[in-house]
């Protein structure tokens, strides 16, 4: 029985990637990442094929050719894409998906599945946005510039998607992922579609 499908986005230095290890780790027989591929540079304390199939842009461009992904974007130079075969293994193994991705490739993702529950993260202020920005440390000065000068243009997707989630208090913030999780998996549809075989027997 297909999984479900969910795709979280959010602006640089909202905290998607913490908050997804979060979420990943409290349901960890619940969840599967699917894991993108993109061909910017590994950084320290990353993993290959964890964190992202990190992909010769060569590659990635013969992938794009060859029509193997489901979505893909460049993102400050970079391209990020997701594989659509190993997607849809997943899913028809029956694990819900989690995409992580920007919201370029959420909107290809929607347009290919009207199903897939999207989450969009939002940091508490302005002011906390720029701090996570120029205090993470991993990027040059031209990066930041550049991503603090897009985040006004990626807050303004926030309208596209099914929920949001503030990132103030990380505990809260990851309790409140959790809820959209298991809130998608009550709906009738997704109980009768996974259990039926109890439901016809409680009304024989």
């Amino acid at each position: 029985m297909k999984g479900l499908l969910f795709v979280v986005a959010a602006p640089s230095g909202a905290g998607k990637t913490s908050l997804m290890a979060a979420l990943l780790n409290a349901l960890p027989d619940e969840l599967a990442l699917s894991i993108s591929h993109t061909t910017r540079p590994i950084r320290s304390g990353e993993e290959d094929g964890v964190n992202y199939h990190f992909t010769p842009r060569e590659t990635f461009e013969a992938m794009i050719k060859a029509d193997q992904f489901l979505e893909y974007a460049d993102v400050f130079g970079n391209l990020y894409g997701t594989a659509s075969a190993s997607l849809n293994r997943q899913r028809e193994s029956g694990h819900d998906v989690v995409l992580e991705i920007d919201w370029q490739g959420a909107n290809q993702v929607r347009a290919a599945f009207p199903d897939a529950i999207s989450i969009f993260i939002l940091p508490p202020s302005r002011k906390e946005l720029l701090a996570r920005l120029t205090g993470r440390g991993q990027d040059s000065a031209e990066v930041i510039e550049r991503r603090t000068a897009q985040a006004h243009t990626e807050l303004s997707q926030y309208n596209d998607f099914d929920y949001l989630v503030i990132n103030d208090d990380f505990a809260t913030a990851t309790q409140d992922m959790m809820a959209i999780v298991r809130a998608a998996r009550s709906r009738r549809d997704v109980i009768k579609r996974r259990h039926q075989a109890l439901i016809d027997d409680l009304l024989s």
